[in-house]
């Protein structure tokens, strides 16, 4: 076996997870397993746990490393299972040289995890991960996190906010449209974040309109998740008026109730985010929208809760990412009265029950209409607002084509080419 990389969490996990197996190939590595952990709940610290135990049985003979936002926030307590050979911090993992350094002779030190907070550097290092089959590319601007939200441990795995300067991203961009991306995925732990520490503290809707004015054969951008109070009026003009932009948000939500955002020390309020949606899709209907949803946050009442449901119908959030809470020791929300396990997990079940529906309403209704895809690998594609075609014909992978859809399966419509 060479380099076996399991990767846990979020979407930025999977990017960095590819850059750290190309790095080790490069670099001849073999026997070896790489964990990439998340902490965003309890329920995922436990699942490292127990995947760090399944690799420990999988691969007897494999040198087990552990890193990522788990590793990083709680080395000590890894480093007591007997699986584990190595624990590497989330600003040392994308090193080039990372597993050659660890397995040094001369380092015989367990965990190399250092404090977060000391990284100051604009995360230049952050080079993109390759792709397959010419289609999504997915490029990592900006690490970190300056708020500090009531339920969230995540800086305390990443860090403050650094940002990729302009040139760089611009220098990237280029690389891998000329390699043949058909799409580029702007991605990062607070992506709207992005330059408030560059010089001039520009914003991301700047960085936007300069991918588009300076590489103009890309043929397709989307952004991996954003915070609405963020959006700016030069992100708002790219997202509306520019027909590369991909026509769909993955907002951080996190709630639908005002107290309960008031108690996750969130900026926004629920009518500023269906104000935004409604603007967005005013200006382009074809917008989609998608959300993180969290059930059971401490002192949601029933009524604070229906407001959490409701809001799934008032923006249109036809694909919703539902979390039931879970508290992380050392945040304030984990010191706040919690509500039942039974409780959290009926409301999080009406929560899925309520997108479900909506998305099939939303699938339903482009059923019959012509509609623009880029073609994965599967046999499938995505639109522009994300929808997922499974197609009836034979296809290649990376190519625009347009079909049209003759019936749901699920979450996805099938489709035949026009």
């Amino acid at each position: 076996m060479s380099v076996h990389v399991i990767t846990m969490g979020c979407r930025l996990n999977g990017y960095e997870s590819a850059v750290m197996k190309e790095n080790a190939e490069k670099n001849g590595e073999t026997d070896t397993v790489i964990i990439n952990s998340c902490a965003v709940t309890a329920e995922a610290v436990r699942q490292t746990r127990q995947t760090v135990r399944k690799a420990g049985r999988d691969f007897p003979n494999s040198k087990i490393v552990l890193t990522g936002c788990a590793a990083q926030i709680d080395p000590q307590s890894f480093a007591k299972m007997p699986e584990i050979h190595k624990i590497i911090g989330n600003h040392e993992k994308l090193a080039p040289d990372m597993l050659k350094s660890a397995f040094s002779v001369e380092d015989t030190e367990k965990v190399k995890v250092n404090d977060i907070f000391s990284v100051k550097e604009t995360a230049g290092h952050m080079a993109p991960a390759e792709f397959s089959a010419q289609t999504r590319a997915y490029l990592q601007i900006q690490n970190g996190c300056d708020h500090r939200c009531t339920f969230c441990i995540i800086p305390y795995g990443r860090g403050n906010s650094r940002s990729v300067p302009a040139g760089s991203v611009i220098e990237q961009v280029k690389r891998l449209t000329d390699k043949g991306a058909k799409e580029i995925v702007l991605t990062g732990v607070d992506l709207t974040a992005w330059g408030a520490d560059l010089p001039g503290a520009p914003k991301l809707g700047d960085l936007v309109a300069r991918i588009f004015r300076l590489v103009p054969d890309l043929p397709r951008l989307r952004l991996s998740s954003v915070d609405s109070p963020e959006i700016d009026p030069a992100l708002f003009e790219q997202i509306t008026a520019e027909p590369r932009f991909a026509p769909y948000l993955h907002l951080s939500l996190q709630s639908g109730d005002n107290m309960i955002l008031k108690r996750m020390k969130r900026r926004h309020n629920r009518e500023q985010v269906i104000a935004l949606t409604a603007a967005l899709r005013e200006k382009r209907p074809e917008m989609a929208f998608g959300a993180d949803i969290i059930a059971g946050f401490p002192t949601e009442t029933e009524e604070m809760f229906a407001n959490s449901k409701k809001i799934i119908r008032e923006i249109g959030i036809a694909y919703a990412h539902i979390f039931p809470f879970s508290p992380r020791e050392g945040t304030p929300a984990a010191k706040m009265p919690q509500l039942s396990g039974a409780v959290i997990k009926r409301r999080a079940a009406e929560l899925r029950g309520e997108a479900t529906a909506f998305a099939h309403e939303f699938l339903d209704s482009r059923i019959g209409k012509p509609l623009q895809i880029l073609t994965e690998r599967d046999g499938s594609g995505r639109t522009g607002n994300f929808m997922k075609i499974i197609i009836n014909q034979p296809i290649t992978a990376g190519q625009f084509i347009t079909v049209r859809p003759v019936s749901r399966e699920g979450e996805a419509l099938r489709a035949d080419i026009v």
